[in-house]
């Protein structure tokens, strides 16, 4: 049996920089991601509101972020969890391997929200990508679309802009939600096309292949097919929640907390995109993080 002072389940921001505090202050502490560390960030092209890093890769924030949180001792493994039980402080591995530990942080996030049309599960990752850094190099020189009109689709068309041919954003308004900071730059990047008023109806497939997407005004309901070789929704997400007990669940499935960052469980924690928040950020989710590492500390010093 192995037993930590504090096990943090999700390697983004938040469980990362929970990290960080945690074994600084001489807890055992281990980290337990599933996918590869630093979450969404890992897959955002260009950060600029970090604060004191004017602009700087996603993948190199994660990566920094990531070694600084092992440099004082935390454990990190890659591994699928199948069962926590939060009244034992008890996780399951899916190997069946048992861990302990006196704190549980769920820094989960949030999953990229699937795009509703037939035949787009059939697609995914063959002209539909929810990742442009992940698989923007497979459409060089060819025309795409980018759906959503918040900060991830307009900052992932910016960075499809270096690669392929053409892109379309479509959105669903006839504004953005994106910062206008970045909506001035696509608005002025000379690849880049905005339709508004308009949502997804149908893909256009030929020889087993994504030729198009079709799309359909709002307003008028009139129909138009965009030719295209690739497809990038961004049209929201959902809390990563499964392994959450209900009692600690808000009616939209994300984590309430109070303000030391802790559940409705005593010692169950939650930091980050997981928990019900007004805002999703970098910055956001590290402070998550240290104000649950602070509390963790506080308590466990207390007995």
């Amino acid at each position: 049996m192995k037993k930590y002072d504090v096990i943090i389940i999700g390697a983004g921001p938040a469980g990362l920089t929970c990290a960080l505090y945690t074994s600084r202050s001489n807890l055992k502490t281990l980290i337990i991601e599933n996918d590869i560390p630093g979450g969404k960030l890992s897959k955002t092209y260009e950060v600029e509101n970090y604060p004191g890093i004017s602009s700087i890769n996603g993948a190199e924030l994660a990566m920094k972020m990531q070694n600084h949180a092992l440099s004082f001792g935390a454990e990190m493994i890659t591994s699928q969890i199948t069962k926590v039980d939060t009244d034992k402080k008890k996780v399951i591995l899916s190997d069946n391997e048992e861990l302990y530990a006196e704190a549980i942080v769920f820094a989960t996030g949030t999953k990229e929200r699937k795009l509703a049309l037939p035949y787009s599960d059939e697609f995914t990752g063959r002209g539909i990508s929810y990742c442009a850094v992940c698989d923007g190099f497979f459409y060089r020189k060819k025309d795409v679309v980018v759906i959503g009109g918040g900060n991830s689709a307009l900052e992932e068309a910016l960075y499809l802009a270096n690669i392929v041919n053409s892109i379309t954003i479509i959105i669903r308004r006839d504004v953005f939600r994106a910062e206008p900071g970045i909506v001035g730059k696509v608005k002025e990047n000379p690849k880049i096309k905005i339709i508004t008023k308009s949502v997804p109806d149908e893909l256009v497939i030929e020889n087993d292949t994504i030729t198009g997407l079709r799309i359909r005004n709002t307003e008028t309901d009139e129909k138009t097919i965009i030719n295209c070789s690739g497809i990038f929704p961004y049209i929201g997400a959902d809390p990563e929640n499964s392994l959450i007990p209900d009692i600690c669940l808000n009616e939209y499935g994300y984590v309430k907390v109070d303000t030391n960052m802790e559940t409705t469980v005593k010692g169950i924690y939650a930091a980050g995109d997981i928990t019900d928040k007004t805002l999703r950020q970098i910055v956001t989710a590290c402070s998550d993080g240290a104000v649950a590492a602070n509390a963790i500390k506080k308590s466990l010093d207390s007995k």
